[in-house]
């Protein structure tokens, strides 16, 4: 019984091998040292974006002039708009919004990863009897968009090659 187990997990290893499947690695950056510049102080999408970076060789610099690549934030903001409410005027369903425009460049001011944006929106339905739950999953999904975002930045990143 226990050889059967060993050769089936055996074999399912050696056919996910055989077809590519590999499992998700960290971006391989290209550059040394990196600065974070127009965040808000308090801005959770670059806490979470020092967290990745903290994850890879590349050191996070406060001094932009120091730093080989400086992505500069031009817009991080987070939006909620009534999208849905009743003929009395109560809330049925929010629309969240988070949208981060950036740009790459070096100290000197040459732009490695033109102004991008990335604008991310879910919906919520929502109910005052459970209002204290909505906010929990109101903070979940702007939790989820934020490392989605993260996770597209930090994808863009690892393709930048700098000029030499």
């Amino acid at each position: 019984m226990l050889a059967a187990r060993r050769t089936l997990v055996l074999g399912a290893a050696a056919a996910l091998a055989g077809c590519g499947f590999a499992p998700r690695r960290e971006p391989e950056l290209q550059f040394r040292s990196i600065a974070l510049q127009g965040f808000a102080p308090d801005s959770a999408l670059a806490a979470e974006l020092k967290r990745q970076l903290a994850r890879t060789p590349v050191q996070l610099l406060a001094d932009a002039n120091r730093a080989e690549v400086v992505l500069e934030a031009r817009d991080d903001s987070r939006k909620r708009s009534v999208v849905a409410s009743t003929s009395v005027g109560q809330v049925r369903e929010w629309q969240l919004q988070l949208k981060l425009d950036y740009l790459l460049r070096t100290p000197a001011g040459e732009v490695l990863l033109p102004r991008s944006e990335l604008a991310m929106t879910r919906e919520m339905n929502y109910t005052e009897s459970a209002a204290l739950a909505k906010e929990q999953e109101e903070a979940q999904l702007f939790r989820s968009m934020q490392a989605d975002a993260v996770a597209q930045v930090m994808r863009r990143l690892s393709a930048v090659r700098l000029p030499r």
